[in-house]
């Protein structure tokens, strides 16, 4: 099947720039809203689908049916990103996006993520009360 190539509209600067070799250079893609550099993988939080750096984020991998946080990031198999936020884990589970990310059938069991959560909020919260 052949690819329909979009048209360029004369008087608007194209929104990506090819390198030497035509291909597309990442490193420069204008996004409505985006800022015009190129600072490493970007990862896609499942819960407020906001694209940031993975260092932002918590990597979540499925062991034996149970949705287990990946602090390391190195544990096998598919993994979610999730932002450090209660509200990102809720908005996750509302619209069912553990399955549908991960690959897997029927709901997961999200308790040990939760319990992730919490002591990270726990943690926050002590920090800043100490300041």
């Amino acid at each position: 099947m052949r690819r329909r190539r979009v048209p360029h509209r004369p008087g608007r600067p194209h929104p990506v720039r090819l390198n030497e070799l035509q291909g597309i250079d990442y490193s420069v893609v204008e996004r409505r809203g985006s800022v015009a550099t190129h600072i490493g993988p970007a990862r896609t939080c499942i819960g407020c689908r906001a694209r940031t750096l993975p260092s932002e984020l918590l990597r979540v991998v499925v062991v034996d049916g149970t949705l287990v946080p990946d602090t390391r990031r190195r544990l096998p198999g598919r993994g979610a990103w999730l932002h450090l936020d209660l509200d990102c884990l809720t908005n996750a589970e509302r619209r069912r996006a553990f399955p549908r990310a991960l690959r897997v059938q029927g709901p997961l069991a999200v308790d040990h993520v939760r319990e992730h959560l919490e002591q990270h909020e726990k943690a926050a919260g002590t920090s800043l009360g100490e300041e």
